[in-house]
């Protein structure tokens, strides 16, 4: 049943997706499980019972890849439960009970089937027929780049008149001049606005195109859609349905408009899906929901005797949804823009031989393997030898690397201690900005953090190969989430394998590590901060309103985005008014300078104004002190905290400006004194104690 909210959504993907956002703002740890009836088919022997629940796949698939610390898997059963025995069911807590394991899988009554992606199988032209298009041929999205490219072959094949669609219609850029190129191929074209989600709308022009010509409608081609970025944990509902229906609810109704009654006149009903739907896509939950009801719809198709091919595209080049950055970005992670020709050429290869999924995408193992797989096994594509093979291969362990990392030593060992220091730092920022895409190392502050800087997953693979290659070193994949700075990485992974770091200030690190573990020693207090009501900024300031016999107690602040004049209207007895002119305020607590932090505007909206003032305040003891934060990043400092209640979060229930993804973790008791270690790069104990009114 839809979403009764938004009626394009059905009523399961928007429940799903509502509980990822509640998982993640509540730091639920737990894995996450999705379970389906009859959403894939094992074999031959069985076939899929409807198309709406590979949208659960699809979106299953996006937060595996966000949230892969909370992902369990999906999981489909039979159509008819009742084709499970007990053994059957007594398989299932082992596909549960193994992190590390499956985590696409068919329960059935033979076992458990993994879900691969395999190779397709060369055609073999003497059995498989040529696609020989006639007629007339209707093309969603037909004036976008990859529909103008398959009407140029149909054009070219002898259909007789195209049929193509978009919202605009003729007034889409470069309308015409697609019209007239097909025209010039002996086309009739027809260029009609038409929104495919709007099935009345779609209907019309369907039977009013038949009519004009006489004759039923022999090739569809489904190439509409429109993609958004967002995190699920960030989805807007709203804009998540508007980007499934175009793919989704388009294919959906073209369905119902070529169903049985079309199935001796439709030659071919092709579906353009994407790589998203396939293995997922971060940042693309929508899009990647739709393109797995594409191959959904498919396999359903087939099971009911009808035509269909779906294909789950890779980026093309020339045009289309990947271009320009999208594309760029697209080429580090391994995925290459391919030749429209050889696109269209493994189209039509796909429709002779009467394909009914398959994925089309130029791969760059190397690159994507170990990126797909940092975070987690992928078991998705073991069964590639190209892929197998680069999460085999060895990286900078061989004489080349050994090689590259001795130069590198003689070079660094000839340099003054704080020449060898700006040499690695210079080395981690130029690479960090070649991967970015940046034209200068300028552009990456040392200090910054890498996930401010738009670092993910993917990249942060790309920055690990590259300076492994520039190195020598094997240095781990999860380098920038251990060493969130390109400072961190310089000073305290490269210095220490390079043999660049300071001996002195290894041994005092040392001395100092040995002292600390003597439980006799003496607690010394050397440095102190704090923030209090009536400007309390040092405690200078704290003593002299104690010693002043003054108190702290000022007016309303104004910096809050309180409603003054609502507060003070007087109607007694009003929860939402107040009788006291007066209160204890810390009034520079709006004041927080995020990027200091390497903290996002929106995080730092987000975050409890505790959090804000122990961080402040914690720079300022080191101020104090007279010790650089730097100095202190991977000693065993501890951190403990104490705090009181916890009441931010329930202020930001309500407005839609607070970062939904990190509202957990920035409101969260447990997290205050991890948020000081993290930023500090602190190794020690980290405790936050729950002090109530103590």
């Amino acid at each position: 049943a839809p979403d009764h909210t938004h009626p394009t959504l059905p009523g399961g993907v928007a429940a799903l997706l509502a509980l990822m956002q509640v998982l993640v703002e509540q730091g639920v740890d737990a894995p996450l499980w999705c379970v389906t009836r009859g959403a894939v088919s094992v074999g031959r022997s069985e076939s899929v019972s409807g198309a709406v629940q590979a949208q659960t796949w699809g979106l299953g698939r996006v937060f595996g890849l966000e949230h892969p610390d909370r992902w369990g898997g999906l999981i489909d059963l039979p159509g008819e439960l009742e084709a499970l025995d007990a053994r059957a069911w007594s398989r299932l807590p082992g596909v549960l009970a193994d992190p590390a394991g499956e985590d696409q899988v068919a329960l059935r009554s033979g076992g458990v089937f993994g879900r691969r992606l395999v190779r397709a199988p060369e055609g073999d032209e003497q059995t498989s027929e040529p696609w020989r298009p006639h007629g007339t041929a209707l093309i969603t999205g037909g004036v976008g780049a990859l529909g103008a490219h398959t009407a140029r072959w149909l054009a070219r094949a002898g259909v007789e008149h195209l049929v193509l669609t978009s919202r605009r219609g003729a007034e889409t850029a470069g309308a015409a001049e697609l019209e007239a190129e097909l025209t010039a191929s002996g086309a009739r074209v027809t260029i009609a606005a038409c929104n495919v989600a709007d099935g009345e709308a779609l209907a019309e022009l369907v039977a009013r195109v038949q009519e004009a010509d006489g004759r039923p409608i022999r090739t569809v081609v489904h190439a509409a859609g429109v993609t958004t970025q967002a995190g699920l944990a960030d989805a807007d509902p709203a804009a998540f349905a508007d980007a499934l229906a175009a793919k989704a609810i388009g294919a959906a109704n073209l369905d119902a408009l070529f169903g049985a009654d079309t199935r001796d006149s439709l030659d071919a009903f092709v579906l353009f899906a994407s790589g998203a739907g396939v293995w997922g896509g971060a940042g693309q939950g929508a899009y990647a929901t739709g393109n797995a009801y594409l191959d959904g719809l498919a396999e359903h198709r087939r099971a009911r005797g009808l035509t269909a091919t779906s294909i789950s595209w890779g980026g093309w080049s020339g045009g289309g949804m990947a271009v320009g950055t999208a594309q760029e970005m697209l080429a580090r992670r391994g995925l290459g823009g391919m030749d429209p020709d050889l696109a269209v050429g493994a189209l039509v290869q796909a429709v002779g031989a009467g394909v009914t999924c398959l994925t089309v995408a130029d791969v760059d193992w190397a690159l994507f393997a170990p990126a797909f797989t940092m975070a987690r096994p992928r078991p998705l594509i073991d069964d590639i030898p190209e892929a197998a093979e680069a999460l085999r291969a060895p990286e900078g362990d061989g004489a080349s690397g050994r090689d590259v990392a001795e130069a590198l030593r003689e070079r660094l060992a000839a340099l003054p201690t704080a020449e060898r220091d700006r040499t690695l730092l210079d080395l981690v920022r130029a690479e960090a900005a070649a991967v970015l895409g940046h034209p200068s190392p300028d552009a990456v502050a040392p200090d910054r953090a890498f996930s401010e800087l738009g670092f993910d997953s993917l990249t942060a693979v790309e920055l690990r190969n590259r300076l492994n290659a520039a190195t020598g070193l094997t240095l781990p994949t999860t380098l920038v989430f251990d060493h969130p700075t390109s400072d961190d990485i310089a000073r305290h992974l490269l210095a220490p394998r390079l043999g660049a770091a300071d001996p002195t200030a290894e041994a005092a690190g040392e001395t100092a590590d040995r002292r600390s573990a003597h439980a006799g020693e003496p607690i010394a207090i050397v440095s102190m901060s704090c923030r209090y009501p009536g400007g309390v900024r040092t405690p200078e300031d704290l003593w002299r309103l104690v010693a002043s016999g003054g108190d702290g107690m000022s007016e309303f602040p104004h910096d809050r985005g309180w409603d003054m004049d609502r507060l003070y209207r007087g109607d007694h007895g009003q929860p939402v008014t107040t009788q006291a002119h007066e209160g204890g305020f810390v009034h520079d607590v709006a004041e927080f300078d995020a990027s200091l932090f390497g903290i996002s505007p929106r995080e730092a909206l987000g975050m409890d104004p505790q959090q804000r003032l122990l961080l402040e305040t914690a720079w300022e003891t080191f101020e104090r002190a007279g010790i650089s934060p730097a100095s202190v990043r991977g000693s065993r400092t501890g951190v403990f905290t104490g705090t009181n209640g916890q009441d931010y979060a329930t202020v930001l229930l309500g407005s839609p400006d607070a970062g939904a993804g990190s509202l957990a973790t920035s409101n969260a008791a447990s997290v205050v004194s991890g948020r000081l270690s993290y930023t500090f790069g602190l190794e020690g104990p980290a405790m936050t104690v729950d002090t109530a009114c103590s």
